[in-house]
Order: structure tokens, then sequence, then C-alpha cells
């Protein structure tokens, strides 16, 4: 079997690539080690900047989005109580639009037309300094596909990275003392917008997936577990850490989804190696605080396409030599902003009383001061390719 482009895995960077490809006219196959069933039950956040809204217009993808996303002109920030609305479009003349991630893989996937392989077993990467090829096993027989380039589009535990040399790679990394707790609930959201509070409790978050269906997070300890928290427990606690009118307001429910999220920050350097690239988690992490990873994934795979595009129609490999540079310039200011929020809507016990101050500075600072204002709406819409 062979194709011009093999891509690993079948998240929405994977499905994204493989999309713009095949409109390309670039023959590519998915390999993805889960079944297409576990690929959507992933619940995950969607708050995109206009540029994802524009790619999946692109991909010719975006009709339900356009139907059903829900268009956010701002955010409200809250500090122990205190109110600020960042007016996106205002400030930026820019918004972002509320759609599930697992929505937009959904669409995504109803919308290939090429070769996608579920339930691909022990993947493996082979020769990509030189002329690439893939295995895989299924339904206990061996496949090989050969191909051109390699994608490595399988998240942070995939093997796309972890078949790189580790002396090739040079990874960055913080992992954070807590995690998010969120609950999933068929309940109107408590605002049309979202709401990140800081609280001397810690963190929450009130979100949204449509006009009936909200998700919350609070902050929790990193080893914390979810069989702690009864529905009871989670809506007294996330009350607490809301400004009283909000936390008054809210309508609860039973959970229909409850986890635990991890916060970490990571960024694997270069990503290229030979015939093969990184795209998605499978070369960065963000913490969610800035709403920068799914982006960070479209953005990734706009480039890869675009250079995939250009040597195909025109032998040249500018653009997938420059790959590497130019979406890692990108990601770290995506890791920056993410980081940003996080520090200043965390509490973190180890800063003590001063760190809870400098908190509180920036955040009268950013209420104070335009040009702040416009920094943090810059970011979260989304900053250029």
């Amino acid at each position: 079997m062979r194709t011009q482009v093999a891509i690993i895995g079948s998240g929405p960077a994977g499905l994204m690539l493989g999309q713009l490809l095949t409109l390309a006219g670039i023959d590519n196959v998915i390999l993805e080690r889960k079944s297409a069933d576990y690929v959507l039950g992933r619940i995950r956040a969607g708050v995109l900047e206009q540029g994802s809204v524009e790619l999946l217009q692109r991909a010719g993808v975006a009709g339900r989005l356009h139907r059903e996303g829900l268009v956010h002109h701002g955010t409200d920030l809250s500090f122990d109580g205190d109110r600020l609305r960042i007016d996106f479009t205002g400030l930026v003349g820019r918004h972002v639009t509320v759609y599930g991630q697992t929505e937009v893989t959904r669409d995504l996937m109803a919308a290939r037309t090429a070769t996608s392989v579920y339930e691909a077993e022990d993947v493996e990467l082979h020769d990509f300094d030189g002329q690439p090829w893939v295995t895989w096993k299924k339904d206990g027989v061996t496949h090989r596909l050969d191909c051109d380039y390699i994608a490595g589009c399988d998240g942070y535990h995939g093997v796309s990275r972890a078949s790189i040399p580790s002396d090739a790679l040079t990874t960055f990394e913080r992992v954070y003392p807590f995690g998010w707790l969120g609950v999933l609930v068929d309940k109107p959201p408590v605002a049309e917008e979202l709401i990140y509070a800081h609280h001397e409790r810690g963190f929450a978050l009130c979100s949204q997936r449509s006009p009936t269906r909200s998700r919350y997070y609070v902050q929790v300890p990193a080893d914390e577990k979810v069989e702690s928290w009864s529905d009871d427990r989670f809506w007294d606690e996330l009350r607490r850490r809301l400004d009283p009118a909000t936390a008054e307001a809210m309508q609860t429910g039973a959970s229909i989804e409850k986890s635990i999220a991890p916060l970490r920050s990571f960024v694997a350097e270069p990503l290229r190696f030979g015939k093969l690239f990184l795209s998605g988690d499978a070369a960065h992490i963000v913490p969610p605080t800035g709403a920068k990873g799914l982006n960070l994934a479209m953005s990734d795979v706009a480039m890869l396409a675009d250079a995939l595009i250009e040597f195909y129609a025109e032998r040249s490999s500018a653009g997938l030599d420059n790959y590497s540079a130019k979406a890692l310039s990108r990601i770290w200011k995506a890791e920056r902003f993410s980081w940003w929020m996080t520090s200043l809507l965390h509490t973190f016990p180890e800063n003590g009383p001063f760190g809870r101050r400098i908190q509180r500075a920036e955040f009268d600072y950013l209420s104070g001061s335009v040009a702040a204002q416009q920094s943090l709406a810059e970011n979260y819409t989304g900053l250029p390719a």
C-alpha cells in the first residue's frame, strides 16, 4: 500500500490535515489506534479563534458550526468577586466561537473521503530519515504503508514523538501542582459568555457547550480523585468561588460527565525530523486556561498543509524547511499567554501572601489599562500565523 502522506492520529489535527490535503489532490491515509467511537467520545473544550473558524470554512466543514456555534464577543474575569469584562470586539475587532472539539472532530470525520484506518495496533514509523514507511497490525495481520512524508498528529502519548531518538529532541515542560475538575450538565449556562474566576480557595470557570448544556470547572490538587466529589460537593465549592450574583443565578443538576484534567506546559523542538513532522499535542501542550490547545493544533496543520501543497504543486521544499521554526514561533507565544492566564487565575500556595498580592495587582492593572486589556483580547482571539 502506498500514499503520499501518512497521517498518524485521527483527532482534529490529523483529520484537518487530511481534509486539506485531500481537497488539494494529495493522497493521504490516516492511522488511528483507537476506534472511531472512542475518538468521538473524548470530551474536550472548544473555544475557536477566528483563524480556526476560517480554516474550517476552507476545509468545507463549517456549516454546522455556523448554525450551532456560539459567538462570544468578550469574556468575564472575576477576582474575589470583582468582575471585569474584556470586550474582544471593541478592543481588537475580533471574537471567538464556542463549538466543542468533539463536534469539530465529528464534522471532519463526516467529510472525509480518503482512507482512514481505525484500531490500528502496534503502529511503527520506519526510515523517516530516508524513504519512510509505516507498519501496523489489524485483526492480527501486519500491514505496510509506504509514503513520501509522515505527519505525527497522535497526541502527547502517541508513537510519533516517541519514535524520535532522544538525542535529537529537546523538550521543555512545566507540570502544575493542580488540575481542573470538570462537570458537564444539561442546564443553561449561567452567563452568555465565559467567566474566569480567581478565589482564595482556587480557580473556577463557567463555560458552555450549547444554550442548554454547561461545563463548569474548579481547581483541585493534582492528586485529587474524581470519586471524592459528589455532585453536591462540586456545586457547593463552585458557588463559593463565584461572585454572589453568579452563584445565585446558576442552575445545577446531575452531572452527565465528570473528570479531572491535569495541567502542564510542554514543547518539543524541533518539529521536523527528516520526513517526519510533528503537529498538535504531539508537539506541544498548553494549560487550558488560555483556550489555545485546539487552536494551536489547527494552526500547526494549516502551516504543514500549505507547505506540503507547495511541495507537490511547485516541487519547492521552502515551506517544509521553514515549518518547524514558523510553527514554534507561534507555539511559544501561545505558551506564554496560557502560562500568564494560569498564573493570574489559579492559587499557588507556595507563593504565599506576597504572590497573591501580586495577582491582585495584576488584576487591578488589567482593570485600569485599555492597553493591557487589548493585549489579553489580542492573544485570546488569536495572534496572526
